[in-house]
Protein backbone atom coordinates (compact mmCIF):
# COMPACT_ATOMS: atom_id res chain seq x y z
CA UNK A 1 0.00 0.00 0.00
CA UNK A 2 1.26 3.49 -0.87
CA UNK A 3 2.01 5.74 2.10
CA UNK A 4 2.53 9.51 1.93
CA UNK A 5 5.83 10.68 3.35
CA UNK A 6 5.06 13.34 5.95
CA UNK A 7 6.31 16.82 5.10
CA UNK A 8 9.14 17.41 7.53
CA UNK A 9 8.18 21.10 7.80
CA UNK A 10 4.83 20.37 9.43
CA UNK A 11 3.63 22.95 11.96
CA UNK A 12 5.75 22.83 15.11
CA UNK A 13 8.69 21.07 13.48
CA UNK A 14 12.15 22.32 14.44
CA UNK A 15 13.35 24.04 11.27
CA UNK A 16 16.92 24.39 12.56
CA UNK A 17 17.09 20.63 13.16
CA UNK A 18 15.78 19.94 9.66
CA UNK A 19 18.31 22.31 8.13
CA UNK A 20 21.14 20.68 10.11
CA UNK A 21 20.12 17.26 8.78
CA UNK A 22 20.03 18.60 5.23
CA UNK A 23 23.42 20.27 5.60
CA UNK A 24 24.82 16.92 6.70
CA UNK A 25 23.41 15.33 3.53
CA UNK A 26 24.97 18.12 1.48
CA UNK A 27 28.33 17.62 3.19
CA UNK A 28 28.22 13.93 2.22
CA UNK A 29 27.51 14.91 -1.38
CA UNK A 30 30.46 17.31 -1.34
CA UNK A 31 32.77 14.51 -0.19
CA UNK A 32 31.65 12.43 -3.18
CA UNK A 33 32.03 15.41 -5.56
CA UNK A 34 28.30 15.31 -6.35
CA UNK A 35 27.15 18.66 -4.95
CA UNK A 36 25.48 21.14 -7.32
CA UNK A 37 26.30 19.59 -10.72
CA UNK A 38 25.95 21.80 -13.79
CA UNK A 39 25.94 19.30 -16.64
CA UNK A 40 22.28 18.23 -16.77
CA UNK A 41 20.19 19.80 -19.52
CA UNK A 42 16.45 19.04 -19.54
CA UNK A 43 14.90 18.52 -22.95
CA UNK A 44 11.22 18.54 -22.05
CA UNK A 45 8.73 20.62 -20.06
CA UNK A 46 5.97 18.99 -18.07
CA UNK A 47 3.25 21.20 -19.59
CA UNK A 48 4.29 20.18 -23.11
CA UNK A 49 4.21 16.52 -22.14
CA UNK A 50 0.69 16.84 -20.76
CA UNK A 51 -0.48 18.69 -23.87
CA UNK A 52 1.11 16.21 -26.29
CA UNK A 53 0.50 12.93 -24.51
CA UNK A 54 -2.12 13.57 -21.84
CA UNK A 55 -4.89 12.16 -24.03
CA UNK A 56 -2.96 9.04 -25.03
CA UNK A 57 -4.17 5.72 -23.64
CA UNK A 58 -2.04 3.33 -21.58
CA UNK A 59 -1.92 1.00 -24.55
CA UNK A 60 -0.79 3.70 -26.96
CA UNK A 61 2.07 4.75 -24.68
CA UNK A 62 3.13 1.12 -24.18
CA UNK A 63 3.11 0.50 -27.94
CA UNK A 64 5.18 3.60 -28.75
CA UNK A 65 7.38 4.48 -25.73
CA UNK A 66 8.10 8.20 -25.37
CA UNK A 67 11.57 8.99 -23.96
CA UNK A 68 11.78 12.11 -21.77
CA UNK A 69 14.54 14.10 -20.07
CA UNK A 70 13.30 16.68 -17.58
CA UNK A 71 14.12 18.47 -14.36
CA UNK A 72 11.96 19.82 -11.58
CA UNK A 73 11.53 20.50 -7.89
CA UNK A 74 10.21 17.59 -5.84
CA UNK A 75 6.94 18.71 -4.27
CA UNK A 76 5.48 15.38 -3.12
CA UNK A 77 7.01 11.99 -2.34
CA UNK A 78 5.49 8.69 -1.28
CA UNK A 79 6.71 5.15 -0.89
CA UNK A 80 5.02 2.25 -2.68
CA UNK A 81 6.60 -0.61 -0.82
CA UNK A 82 10.32 -1.37 -0.54
CA UNK A 83 10.96 -1.54 -4.26
CA UNK A 84 9.12 1.50 -5.61
CA UNK A 85 8.25 5.12 -4.86
CA UNK A 86 6.34 7.96 -6.47
CA UNK A 87 7.19 11.65 -6.49
CA UNK A 88 5.81 14.79 -8.10
CA UNK A 89 8.13 17.18 -9.90
CA UNK A 90 7.26 20.81 -10.67
CA UNK A 91 8.98 22.89 -13.34
CA UNK A 92 8.52 26.37 -14.79
CA UNK A 93 5.96 25.39 -17.42
CA UNK A 94 2.24 26.12 -17.14
CA UNK A 95 -0.08 27.64 -16.00
CA UNK A 96 -2.16 27.07 -19.14
CA UNK A 97 -1.20 23.41 -18.85
CA UNK A 98 -0.12 21.27 -15.93
CA UNK A 99 3.29 22.31 -14.59
CA UNK A 100 3.71 19.12 -12.55
CA UNK A 101 4.27 15.50 -13.44
CA UNK A 102 4.50 12.30 -11.44
CA UNK A 103 7.62 10.15 -11.56
CA UNK A 104 7.88 6.43 -10.70
CA UNK A 105 11.15 5.23 -9.22
CA UNK A 106 11.67 1.44 -8.98
CA UNK A 107 14.42 -0.92 -7.98
CA UNK A 108 14.14 -2.77 -11.30
CA UNK A 109 14.13 0.21 -13.71
CA UNK A 110 16.06 2.86 -11.78
CA UNK A 111 18.61 0.67 -10.05
CA UNK A 112 19.53 -0.04 -6.45
CA UNK A 113 22.05 2.80 -6.07
CA UNK A 114 19.72 5.49 -7.45
CA UNK A 115 16.80 4.04 -5.49
CA UNK A 116 18.76 4.19 -2.24
CA UNK A 117 19.87 7.78 -2.95
CA UNK A 118 16.29 8.78 -3.77
CA UNK A 119 15.13 7.68 -0.31
CA UNK A 120 17.40 10.37 1.17
CA UNK A 121 16.16 13.17 -1.08
CA UNK A 122 13.94 15.83 0.51
CA UNK A 123 10.97 17.86 -0.62
CA UNK A 124 12.25 20.96 -2.37
CA UNK A 125 15.25 19.21 -3.91
CA UNK A 126 15.65 19.71 -7.66
CA UNK A 127 15.98 16.42 -9.55
CA UNK A 128 16.94 15.48 -13.08
CA UNK A 129 15.26 12.39 -14.51
CA UNK A 130 15.34 10.33 -17.67
CA UNK A 131 12.78 7.71 -18.53
CA UNK A 132 9.67 6.95 -20.55
CA UNK A 133 6.05 7.99 -20.26
CA UNK A 134 3.30 5.64 -19.13
CA UNK A 135 -0.08 5.89 -17.48
CA UNK A 136 -0.96 4.45 -14.10
CA UNK A 137 -4.06 2.38 -13.47
CA UNK A 138 -5.94 5.57 -12.55
CA UNK A 139 -4.84 7.23 -15.80
CA UNK A 140 -2.17 9.63 -14.47
CA UNK A 141 0.60 10.51 -16.90
CA UNK A 142 3.84 9.40 -15.23
CA UNK A 143 7.55 9.08 -16.00
CA UNK A 144 9.02 5.62 -15.43
CA UNK A 145 12.49 6.65 -14.31
CA UNK A 146 15.58 4.91 -15.67
CA UNK A 147 18.12 7.55 -14.57
CA UNK A 148 17.85 9.88 -11.59
CA UNK A 149 20.14 12.66 -10.32
CA UNK A 150 20.08 15.23 -7.56
CA UNK A 151 20.71 18.59 -9.28
CA UNK A 152 20.26 20.99 -6.35
CA UNK A 153 20.05 20.17 -2.64
CA UNK A 154 17.47 22.35 -0.82
CA UNK A 155 18.67 23.22 2.67
CA UNK A 156 15.55 25.04 3.85
CA UNK A 157 12.31 23.03 4.04
CA UNK A 158 9.28 24.12 2.07
CA UNK A 159 6.18 25.30 3.95
CA UNK A 160 3.75 22.57 4.94
CA UNK A 161 1.94 21.43 1.80
CA UNK A 162 -1.46 21.52 3.49
CA UNK A 163 -1.10 25.00 4.99
CA UNK A 164 1.03 26.56 2.26
CA UNK A 165 2.45 30.03 2.65
CA UNK A 166 -0.35 31.58 4.65
CA UNK A 167 1.11 34.89 5.83
CA UNK A 168 0.60 37.55 3.16
CA UNK A 169 3.62 39.63 4.16
CA UNK A 170 5.85 36.55 3.97
CA UNK A 171 4.56 35.97 0.44
CA UNK A 172 5.71 39.46 -0.53
CA UNK A 173 9.06 39.25 1.28
CA UNK A 174 9.87 35.72 0.11
CA UNK A 175 8.36 35.77 -3.35
CA UNK A 176 10.64 32.89 -4.37
CA UNK A 177 8.84 30.61 -1.88
CA UNK A 178 5.45 31.99 -2.89
CA UNK A 179 6.18 31.13 -6.52
CA UNK A 180 7.22 27.60 -5.59
CA UNK A 181 4.12 26.94 -3.51
CA UNK A 182 1.30 28.84 -5.21
CA UNK A 183 0.04 28.17 -8.71
CA UNK A 184 -2.16 31.27 -8.52
CA UNK A 185 0.91 33.46 -7.99
CA UNK A 186 2.70 31.91 -10.94
CA UNK A 187 -0.42 32.44 -13.05
CA UNK A 188 -0.57 36.13 -12.07
CA UNK A 189 2.97 36.88 -13.18
CA UNK A 190 2.69 34.89 -16.39
CA UNK A 191 -0.40 36.97 -17.17
CA UNK A 192 1.60 40.12 -16.44
CA UNK A 193 4.27 39.05 -18.92
CA UNK A 194 1.61 38.22 -21.52
CA UNK A 195 -0.09 41.62 -21.09
CA UNK A 196 3.15 43.57 -21.46
CA UNK A 197 4.14 41.50 -24.48
CA UNK A 198 0.72 42.26 -25.98
CA UNK A 199 1.20 46.00 -25.46
CA UNK A 200 4.63 45.94 -27.08
CA UNK A 201 3.28 43.97 -30.02
CA UNK A 202 0.31 46.32 -30.44
CA UNK A 203 2.57 49.37 -30.39
CA UNK A 204 4.92 47.89 -32.99
CA UNK A 205 2.00 46.96 -35.23
CA UNK A 206 0.92 50.60 -35.14
CA UNK A 207 4.38 51.91 -36.07
CA UNK A 208 5.44 53.12 -32.63
CA UNK A 209 9.17 52.95 -31.95
CA UNK A 210 10.26 51.68 -28.54
CA UNK A 211 12.92 53.86 -26.91
CA UNK A 212 14.76 54.23 -23.62
CA UNK A 213 15.12 57.53 -21.81
CA UNK A 214 17.10 58.43 -18.66
CA UNK A 215 16.20 57.24 -15.19
CA UNK A 216 18.38 59.90 -13.56
CA UNK A 217 17.12 63.41 -14.22
CA UNK A 218 18.80 66.72 -13.44
CA UNK A 219 15.29 68.21 -13.13
CA UNK A 220 12.26 66.09 -12.17
CA UNK A 221 9.43 66.64 -14.63
CA UNK A 222 6.54 65.16 -16.56
CA UNK A 223 4.21 64.71 -13.58
CA UNK A 224 3.05 66.29 -10.35
CA UNK A 225 4.85 64.15 -7.78
CA UNK A 226 7.49 64.27 -5.06
CA UNK A 227 10.79 62.82 -6.35
CA UNK A 228 13.51 60.70 -4.81
CA UNK A 229 16.73 62.72 -4.57
CA UNK A 230 20.23 61.33 -5.06
CA UNK A 231 23.73 62.64 -5.78
CA UNK A 232 26.10 61.98 -8.65
CA UNK A 233 29.61 62.01 -7.21
CA UNK A 234 31.65 62.39 -10.41
CA UNK A 235 29.57 65.31 -11.64
CA UNK A 236 29.04 66.61 -8.10
CA UNK A 237 25.40 67.38 -8.76
CA UNK A 238 22.03 66.61 -7.28
CA UNK A 239 19.89 64.30 -9.40
CA UNK A 240 16.42 62.83 -9.19
CA UNK A 241 15.01 59.40 -9.96
CA UNK A 242 12.53 60.03 -12.71
CA UNK A 243 8.90 60.58 -11.88
CA UNK A 244 7.90 60.31 -15.57
CA UNK A 245 9.64 59.99 -18.96
CA UNK A 246 7.29 62.48 -20.63
CA UNK A 247 9.57 65.43 -21.31
CA UNK A 248 12.30 63.24 -22.78
CA UNK A 249 9.86 61.37 -25.00
CA UNK A 250 8.47 64.65 -26.32
CA UNK A 251 12.01 65.83 -27.04
CA UNK A 252 12.17 62.84 -29.40
CA UNK A 253 8.97 63.99 -31.12
CA UNK A 254 10.70 67.36 -31.62
CA UNK A 255 13.62 65.42 -33.11
CA UNK A 256 11.41 63.82 -35.74
CA UNK A 257 10.34 60.49 -34.25
CA UNK A 258 6.59 60.81 -34.80
CA UNK A 259 5.53 57.79 -32.75
CA UNK A 260 7.50 56.71 -29.67
CA UNK A 261 6.79 54.71 -26.54
CA UNK A 262 8.58 53.43 -23.47
CA UNK A 263 7.75 50.73 -20.93
CA UNK A 264 9.78 51.30 -17.81
CA UNK A 265 9.90 52.30 -14.16
CA UNK A 266 8.93 55.56 -12.52
CA UNK A 267 9.77 56.51 -8.94
CA UNK A 268 7.66 58.72 -6.69
CA UNK A 269 8.52 59.44 -3.07
CA UNK A 270 4.98 59.02 -1.84
CA UNK A 271 2.91 56.73 0.35
CA UNK A 272 2.64 52.95 0.12
CA UNK A 273 -0.84 51.41 -0.07
CA UNK A 274 -2.83 48.71 -1.83
CA UNK A 275 -2.82 51.00 -4.90
CA UNK A 276 0.60 52.65 -4.63
CA UNK A 277 4.19 51.47 -4.74
CA UNK A 278 7.03 54.02 -4.82
CA UNK A 279 8.51 52.19 -7.81
CA UNK A 280 6.03 51.32 -10.54
CA UNK A 281 5.79 50.45 -14.22
CA UNK A 282 4.23 52.67 -16.86
CA UNK A 283 3.87 52.67 -20.60
CA UNK A 284 3.99 56.16 -22.07
CA UNK A 285 3.45 56.84 -25.76
CA UNK A 286 3.32 59.92 -27.98
CA UNK A 287 1.97 60.31 -31.49
CA UNK A 288 2.50 63.36 -33.69
CA UNK A 289 -0.54 64.81 -35.47
CA UNK A 290 -2.94 63.22 -32.97
CA UNK A 291 -5.21 64.82 -30.37
CA UNK A 292 -6.66 63.58 -27.10
CA UNK A 293 -9.74 62.14 -28.81
CA UNK A 294 -7.53 59.91 -30.94
CA UNK A 295 -5.41 59.02 -27.89
CA UNK A 296 -8.51 57.96 -25.93
CA UNK A 297 -9.62 55.68 -28.76
CA UNK A 298 -6.13 54.19 -29.05
CA UNK A 299 -5.69 53.72 -25.29
CA UNK A 300 -8.97 51.82 -25.18
CA UNK A 301 -7.74 49.47 -27.91
CA UNK A 302 -4.39 48.86 -26.20
CA UNK A 303 -6.02 47.96 -22.88
CA UNK A 304 -8.68 45.75 -24.45
CA UNK A 305 -6.12 43.79 -26.49
CA UNK A 306 -3.84 43.33 -23.47
CA UNK A 307 -6.73 41.83 -21.51
CA UNK A 308 -7.62 39.48 -24.36
CA UNK A 309 -4.04 38.29 -24.84
CA UNK A 310 -3.36 37.82 -21.12
CA UNK A 311 -6.76 36.55 -19.97
CA UNK A 312 -8.25 35.05 -23.12
CA UNK A 313 -11.20 37.47 -23.16
CA UNK A 314 -12.04 41.10 -22.46
CA UNK A 315 -14.81 39.96 -20.09
CA UNK A 316 -13.27 39.96 -16.63
CA UNK A 317 -14.41 39.51 -13.05
CA UNK A 318 -12.98 41.81 -10.42
CA UNK A 319 -13.74 41.39 -6.74
CA UNK A 320 -16.68 39.16 -7.59
CA UNK A 321 -18.26 41.71 -9.95
CA UNK A 322 -18.31 41.53 -13.77
CA UNK A 323 -16.08 43.94 -15.68
CA UNK A 324 -16.32 44.06 -19.47
CA UNK A 325 -13.45 45.80 -21.25
CA UNK A 326 -14.96 44.83 -24.59
CA UNK A 327 -17.69 47.48 -24.45
CA UNK A 328 -17.03 51.10 -25.54
CA UNK A 329 -15.57 53.11 -22.66
CA UNK A 330 -17.71 55.89 -21.19
CA UNK A 331 -16.76 59.59 -21.32
CA UNK A 332 -17.76 62.23 -18.74
CA UNK A 333 -16.55 65.66 -17.74
CA UNK A 334 -15.49 66.28 -14.14
CA UNK A 335 -18.70 68.18 -13.38
CA UNK A 336 -20.72 65.62 -15.36
CA UNK A 337 -19.36 62.82 -13.19
CA UNK A 338 -20.24 64.73 -10.01
CA UNK A 339 -23.76 65.32 -11.34
CA UNK A 340 -24.13 61.61 -12.07
CA UNK A 341 -22.76 60.19 -8.82
CA UNK A 342 -23.56 63.04 -6.39
CA UNK A 343 -26.71 64.55 -7.94
CA UNK A 344 -27.66 66.53 -4.83
CA UNK A 345 -25.29 69.36 -5.77
CA UNK A 346 -26.80 72.19 -7.81
CA UNK A 347 -25.17 73.87 -10.78
CA UNK A 348 -24.76 77.04 -8.73
CA UNK A 349 -23.02 75.15 -5.92
CA UNK A 350 -20.61 73.46 -8.32
CA UNK A 351 -19.61 76.86 -9.68
CA UNK A 352 -19.15 78.43 -6.24
CA UNK A 353 -15.52 78.12 -5.12
CA UNK A 354 -16.25 79.01 -1.50
CA UNK A 355 -19.07 76.46 -1.30
CA UNK A 356 -16.78 73.72 -2.64
CA UNK A 357 -14.02 74.69 -0.18
CA UNK A 358 -16.48 74.32 2.68
CA UNK A 359 -17.77 71.04 1.26
CA UNK A 360 -14.25 69.61 0.93
CA UNK A 361 -13.57 70.36 4.59
CA UNK A 362 -16.44 67.98 5.42
CA UNK A 363 -14.42 65.24 3.67
CA UNK A 364 -11.30 66.18 5.61
CA UNK A 365 -9.68 67.84 2.58
CA UNK A 366 -8.08 71.26 2.96
CA UNK A 367 -7.35 72.65 -0.53
CA UNK A 368 -4.34 74.84 -1.25
CA UNK A 369 -4.99 78.56 -0.81
CA UNK A 370 -4.19 79.22 -4.48
CA UNK A 371 -6.56 76.52 -5.80
CA UNK A 372 -9.00 77.83 -8.39
CA UNK A 373 -12.52 76.68 -9.24
CA UNK A 374 -11.39 73.97 -11.65
CA UNK A 375 -8.97 72.49 -9.12
CA UNK A 376 -11.65 72.58 -6.44
CA UNK A 377 -14.14 70.82 -8.71
CA UNK A 378 -11.53 68.14 -9.35
CA UNK A 379 -11.02 67.63 -5.61
CA UNK A 380 -14.77 67.30 -5.11
CA UNK A 381 -14.93 64.78 -7.96
CA UNK A 382 -12.20 62.74 -6.24
CA UNK A 383 -14.22 62.67 -3.02
CA UNK A 384 -17.68 62.00 -4.45
CA UNK A 385 -17.48 60.27 -7.84
CA UNK A 386 -14.08 58.71 -8.51
CA UNK A 387 -14.55 55.57 -6.41
CA UNK A 388 -17.90 54.87 -8.13
CA UNK A 389 -16.47 54.69 -11.66
CA UNK A 390 -16.62 50.91 -11.94
CA UNK A 391 -16.99 50.62 -15.69
CA UNK A 392 -14.17 52.05 -17.84
CA UNK A 393 -14.73 55.81 -17.96
CA UNK A 394 -12.67 58.62 -19.44
CA UNK A 395 -12.99 61.76 -17.34
CA UNK A 396 -12.25 64.64 -19.71
CA UNK A 397 -11.65 68.41 -19.82
CA UNK A 398 -9.33 69.00 -16.85
CA UNK A 399 -8.57 72.55 -15.70
CA UNK A 400 -5.41 74.27 -16.93
CA UNK A 401 -4.09 74.88 -13.41
CA UNK A 402 -3.68 71.14 -12.72
CA UNK A 403 -2.58 70.25 -16.27
CA UNK A 404 0.66 72.17 -16.89
CA UNK A 405 1.73 70.07 -19.91
CA UNK A 406 -1.63 69.77 -21.69
CA UNK A 407 -2.88 71.86 -24.61
CA UNK A 408 -5.57 74.38 -23.66
CA UNK A 409 -8.96 74.11 -25.30
CA UNK A 410 -9.49 76.47 -28.24
CA UNK A 411 -13.16 76.94 -27.29
CA UNK A 412 -13.40 76.70 -23.46
CA UNK A 413 -11.40 79.06 -21.27
CA UNK A 414 -9.44 77.46 -18.43
CA UNK A 415 -9.94 73.90 -19.77
CA UNK A 416 -7.39 71.56 -21.36
CA UNK A 417 -7.77 68.69 -23.80
CA UNK A 418 -6.92 66.14 -21.14
CA UNK A 419 -8.40 62.89 -19.86
CA UNK A 420 -7.89 60.35 -17.12
CA UNK A 421 -9.18 56.79 -17.44
CA UNK A 422 -10.81 55.21 -14.40
CA UNK A 423 -11.74 51.54 -14.02
CA UNK A 424 -13.14 50.03 -10.79
CA UNK A 425 -12.66 53.42 -9.16
CA UNK A 426 -8.94 53.64 -9.90
CA UNK A 427 -6.98 55.81 -12.28
CA UNK A 428 -5.45 53.61 -14.97
CA UNK A 429 -4.26 56.14 -17.55
CA UNK A 430 -3.66 59.86 -18.04
CA UNK A 431 -3.32 61.57 -21.41
CA UNK A 432 -3.87 64.73 -23.39
CA UNK A 433 -3.24 66.77 -26.48
CA UNK A 434 0.30 67.98 -25.91
CA UNK A 435 1.13 71.62 -25.30
CA UNK A 436 3.57 72.56 -28.07
CA UNK A 437 3.52 76.37 -27.65
CA UNK A 438 6.88 77.19 -25.97
CA UNK A 439 5.72 80.53 -24.61
CA UNK A 440 2.56 79.08 -23.10
CA UNK A 441 4.62 76.19 -21.65
CA UNK A 442 7.13 78.61 -20.12
CA UNK A 443 4.31 80.53 -18.48
CA UNK A 444 2.82 77.28 -17.14
CA UNK A 445 6.20 76.26 -15.68
CA UNK A 446 6.48 79.64 -13.96
CA UNK A 447 3.03 79.16 -12.44
CA UNK A 448 4.19 75.77 -11.15
CA UNK A 449 7.27 77.36 -9.60
CA UNK A 450 5.01 79.84 -7.80
CA UNK A 451 2.86 76.96 -6.54
CA UNK A 452 5.97 75.15 -5.30
CA UNK A 453 7.11 78.30 -3.50
CA UNK A 454 3.66 78.43 -1.91
CA UNK A 455 4.16 74.98 -0.42
CA UNK A 456 3.03 72.52 -3.12
CA UNK A 457 5.73 69.82 -2.98
CA UNK A 458 4.34 68.10 -6.08
CA UNK A 459 4.44 71.17 -8.34
CA UNK A 460 6.81 71.01 -11.30
CA UNK A 461 10.20 72.62 -11.76
CA UNK A 462 11.07 75.00 -14.58
CA UNK A 463 12.82 73.00 -17.32
CA UNK A 464 14.67 75.47 -19.53
CA UNK A 465 16.06 72.80 -21.88
CA UNK A 466 12.57 71.48 -22.57
CA UNK A 467 11.44 75.00 -23.46
CA UNK A 468 14.44 75.27 -25.77
CA UNK A 469 13.40 72.01 -27.44
CA UNK A 470 9.87 73.33 -28.00
CA UNK A 471 11.34 76.50 -29.51
CA UNK A 472 12.74 74.33 -32.31
CA UNK A 473 9.15 73.31 -33.03
CA UNK A 474 7.17 70.24 -31.95
CA UNK A 475 4.35 69.09 -34.21
CA UNK A 476 0.89 68.84 -32.67
CA UNK A 477 0.76 65.57 -30.74
CA UNK A 478 -1.14 63.48 -28.25
CA UNK A 479 0.22 61.23 -25.54
CA UNK A 480 -0.76 58.96 -22.69
CA UNK A 481 0.69 57.08 -19.74
CA UNK A 482 -0.87 53.74 -18.78
CA UNK A 483 -0.26 52.31 -15.31
CA UNK A 484 0.72 48.73 -16.04
CA UNK A 485 0.63 47.54 -12.43
CA UNK A 486 -2.97 48.66 -11.94
CA UNK A 487 -3.95 47.21 -15.32
CA UNK A 488 -2.50 43.84 -14.28
CA UNK A 489 -4.50 44.07 -11.04
CA UNK A 490 -7.65 44.22 -13.16
CA UNK A 491 -6.68 41.43 -15.53
CA UNK A 492 -5.66 39.06 -12.71
CA UNK A 493 -8.39 40.04 -10.23
CA UNK A 494 -5.78 41.11 -7.67
CA UNK A 495 -6.94 43.38 -4.81
CA UNK A 496 -3.48 44.67 -3.86
CA UNK A 497 -0.81 46.20 -6.08
CA UNK A 498 1.76 44.10 -4.20
CA UNK A 499 0.08 41.00 -5.64
CA UNK A 500 1.25 41.98 -9.15
CA UNK A 501 4.77 43.15 -8.22
CA UNK A 502 7.33 40.39 -7.91
CA UNK A 503 9.23 42.27 -5.22
CA UNK A 504 7.09 45.04 -3.70
CA UNK A 505 8.55 47.55 -1.28
CA UNK A 506 7.95 46.80 2.40
CA UNK A 507 9.19 48.07 5.74
CA UNK A 508 12.45 46.53 6.88
CA UNK A 509 12.02 43.18 8.58
CA UNK A 510 13.87 44.39 11.68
Amino acid sequence: MSTDIQNEAAPGADENKIMAERRAKLAALREKGQAFPNDFVPQHKTADLHLQFGEKTREELEASPVPVVLAGRMMLKREAGKKAAFATLQDSSGPKADGRIQIYVTLDDTGEEAMDAFRHYDLGDILGVEGTLFKTKVGELTVKVTKLRLITKAIRPLPDKFHGLADQETKYRQRYVDLIMNEETRRTFKARTAAIASMRRFMAENEFMEVETPMLHPIPGGAAAKPFITHHNALDMQMFLRIAPELYLKRLVVGGFDRVFEINRNFRNEGVSIRHNPEFTMMEFYAAYADYQWVMDYTEKVIRQAAIDAHGTAELTYGGKPLDLGKPFHRLTIVGAINKYAPHYTEAQLNDAEFIRAELLKFGVKPMAHAGLGSLQLSLFEETAEAQLWEPTFIIDYPVEVSPLARASDTRAGITERFELFIVGREIANGFSELNDPEDQAARFLAQVEAKDAGDEEAMYYDADYIRALEYGMPPAGGCGIGIDRLIMLITDSPNIRDVLLFPHLRRED
